[in-house]
């Protein structure tokens, strides 16, 4: 496990993978039958740790060193190359964006309940920065006090890794595209979910309505409504409008403060 670890140290503090581990580019249009099969067992290696850190609540703050011990070296070759792609090399909106500084406060939000068939679901416990989680609050109590309502966090800060871990995820919804899966879910390093400067959330209704599988059913709500006529007040902005580069998603909204426009 020693000798492990230190290779993970050293992948990890060299950036991108050396001789010894390279891979060739990944097919981004289509993986090739060798690579679903390697996304499968890097996929199956992970799951335990990732429903463990699920049911602890601390999912969302993975780190690669946590990842990567759990898989072989191909395995963490074929992860890094994920790391690797160039934003530019697959379109949609991705691009690179700033990681948490060292001293970003985070706050946790637990005990996030919604209603589904007539069912209480408790929601994954989910982190924010503390200052988007501050604008959040604001702005759900100006959204109660004008309809009776408020949106809850399915998704906030996400690092990097856990990201990583997402994107490895829907790869097969998406037919082992890495282009069609980026236009759903960012690359690790490109999610506005991993950066607190630009950071995200997904919102879902008390209703338990959050639009993945269908879009319009999110946007007719009352709260994407509100939403629009009012989130800017508080620093919010609507991330992937209909007809943009990557999917249309509703419920994702990112915080980033600047002064309201009059």
């Amino acid at each position: 496990m020693r000798l492990k670890a230190a290779l993970i140290g050293i992948l990890l503090s060299a950036g991108p993978i050396g001789p010894a581990f390279s891979a060739e580019p990944l097919s981004l249009d289509r993986l090739t039958e060798p690579e679903i099969a390697l996304l499968t067992s890097t996929r199956q290696a992970l799951v335990p740790l990732v429903d463990a850190r699920k049911r602890e609540g601390t999912v969302s703050t993975i780190t690669f060193e946590e990842l990567y011990a759990r898989l072989t070296p191909e395995q963490i070759a074929f992860a890094e190359s994920f790391r690797k792609i160039e934003p530019k090399e697959i379109g949609g909106a991705s691009r690179r964006l700033p990681a948490p500084a060292p001293e970003t406060q985070f706050v946790r939000l637990d005990r996030q309940v919604v209603l589904r068939e007539g069912k209480k679901v408790l929601l994954d416990t989910q982190v924010l920065p503390s200052g988007a989680h501050e604008a959040y609050e604001r702005m759900m109590a100006a959204m109660e006090a004008d309809l009776g309502r408020r949106l809850l966090v399915e998704s906030g800060y996400r690092s990097p890794a856990y990201q990583l871990y997402l994107f490895l995820f829907y790869l097969p919804k998406h037919d082992y595209s890495v282009r069609e899966t980026n236009r759903h879910v960012a690359l690790p390093g490109c999610s506005e979910h991993g950066s607190p400067a630009f950071q995200a959330i997904d919102f879902i209704s008390a209703g338990g309505i959050n639009g993945e599988d269908r879009p319009e059913e999110f946007e007719e709500l009352q709260e994407y409504g509100w939403l629009h006529a009012r989130a800017r007040e508080f620093g919010f902005q609507l991330s992937y409008p209909r007809g943009g580069e990557s999917a249309f998603e509703p419920w994702h909204w990112h915080w980033h403060w600047e002064e309201p426009r009059a």
